[in-house]
């Protein structure tokens, strides 16, 4: 007898919480194999295909194209075991069916040993290999009157916008008490109490053996509305009103990211920025230089190329920027490894691509990664550990064609260097005045870390590198 096994949205890593669905790679119906990839998500911060740990036929899918999940929200439900092999094994299957199977108790035991079907050699972030199987309820078929036939809870038992419904309803037995998992079987009702900021574990479930149902959820929400309602009219006078013309955006994917990383940013660091005009007439130069000693065909060296190489050097001579500060422990922390973050503005937001290990690596090195980078970037295929990790970040903003900023340092970073517009601009160059490439660049630091003093000597040093390349000579 054929199997039926739930697989959620793993833990993708990296504190990600939710990810939306781009393309569905498999149809209801058709047979996947272990680790095949089975659906496209989008991440706040890169796009991911997610393999399946079963092998089977596809009975269900939960979640429409464009639709956000979060971790441990059904993905979709597999027939595994004898006669996974034939199609019509996905008929009559949804989240539960007549044949007994066994729905996994809040995502939680998507992997288990010994199963009737095939599982997966390969460990996702949340789905190891081989780990004993924990507490699931077992849902069994219980005959109601016709007129409630493919209703639980008031709600398709096949629970997904894609799902199939079954033709027999279902009952769950009673949840364990707590600790244990929340008697909920509908997504839809985890969704609802999720958007309604409703703790389900406080709820009493109206339904058999205590199920939460989505009456309950209602009633709760209606209860915190009815109080909100029961405040005085001066607070409700205080919010905005509505404007019928305005357009609301939400925070989520990349934008939220970038939300939350900044707004912690400004609430931990005390941040201080200076600044200072240069004459980048000499760099430029030497990228030309440099770019044309390695013939037509060799790889270009950039100018946020040489900038790196620069800020490495700078690190090197002021490790006190290369930290970082443990708040609980009330210690900075600094770092030997130099991982350089650039800021790349791409369609689907600000994102932070890392080079790891910058200071091991020459100009060259340096370009060819930044590019490499920046091209995934583009093209929305970085993954969670190229987006992560670094340790000071460079922001060229003078590509929008603007001269200074004071950027927001990169949480927890402790430094950053913004490089703006070099145009041409009246300059005392050798007691003479000379037109010359000028550019202002500006750090912004931690004043936990280092004081005025190291900040200004590091920028200096960076600014005379600038000015005369040949400074770097000394430390090479």
């Amino acid at each position: 007898m054929a199997e039926v096994k739930e697989f959620t949205l793993p833990d993708l890593g990296e504190g990600l919480t939710e990810a939306e669905v781009v393309r569905w790679l498999v149809e209801v119906g058709e047979v996947v194999a272990v680790d095949q990839p089975v659906v496209e998500v989008e991440t706040a911060k890169a796009m991911v295909e997610v393999p399946c740990p079963y092998g089977g036929v596809v009975t269900a899918r939960y979640g429409a194209e464009g639709e956000e999940l979060a971790v441990g929200a059904p993905l979709l439900t597999v027939a595994v075991g004898a006669d996974a092999s034939a199609p019509a094994a996905a008929e009559g299957s949804g989240s539960g069916g007549a044949d007994g199977v066994v729905a996994e108790a809040d995502g939680a035991d998507a992997a288990e040993d010994g199963g009737a079907g095939e599982t997966s050699g390969a460990v996702l972030v949340g789905y190891g290999t081989g780990a004993p199987p924990a507490r699931r309820r077992r849902v069994r078929p219980t005959p109601v009157p016709a007129a409630a036939a493919g209703q639980v809870n008031g709600v398709a038992s096949g629970y997904g916008r894609h799902a199939v419904t079954p033709e027999v309803p279902v009952r769950a037995e009673a949840a364990e008490p707590v600790p244990g998992p929340v008697p909920v079987i509908s997504p839809l009702v985890r969704r609802l109490a999720r958007q309604n900021g409703v703790e389900l574990r406080t709820l009493t479930g109206s339904g058999p053996d205590g199920l939460i149902l989505r009456a309950d959820v209602e009633r709760a929400i209606g209860a915190a509305g009815a109080a909100a309602a029961a405040e005085p009219s001066a607070a409700v006078a205080s919010a905005p009103a509505a404007d019928a013309g305005e357009v609301r955006i939400p925070l989520r994917g990349v934008r939220g990211v970038v939300a939350d990383k900044m707004s912690r940013s400004r609430r931990e660091i005390p941040e201080a920025t200076c600044w200072v005009d240069v004459d980048a007439t000499e760099l430029l130069a030497a990228r030309r230089a440099m770019n044309a000693a390695g013939g037509p065909d060799a790889p270009k060296i950039s100018l946020l190329a040489l900038l790196a190489r620069i800020c490495t050097a700078a690190l090197a001579r002021y490790p006190e920027l290369n930290a970082r500060v443990d708040t609980e422990a009330r210690e900075i922390v600094r770092l030997e490894r130099v991982h350089v973050g650039f800021a790349a503005q791409t369609d689907r937001g600000l994102v932070v691509p890392v080079v790891r290990d910058a200071h091991a690596r020459s100009a060259e090195s340096l370009s060819e990664e930044l590019g490499r980078l920046t091209g995934a970037a583009r093209d929305g295929s970085l993954t969670p550990g190229e987006l992560t990790g670094s340790t000071f970040t460079l922001n060229n903003y003078g590509v929008f064609g603007v001269d200074g900023s004071t950027p927001i340092i990169n949480h927890p970073e402790a430094a950053m260097l913004g490089v703006g517009r070099i145009v041409p601009k009246p300059w005392v160059y050798e007691g003479e005045l000379a037109v010359r490439q000028v550019t202002q660049l500006s750090l912004t630091f931690d004043h936990r870390v280092c004081d005025g003093g190291v900040a200004g000597g590091f920028l200096r040093y960076v600014a005379d590198c600038v000015e005369q390349p040949a400074v770097l000579l000394r430390g090479l």
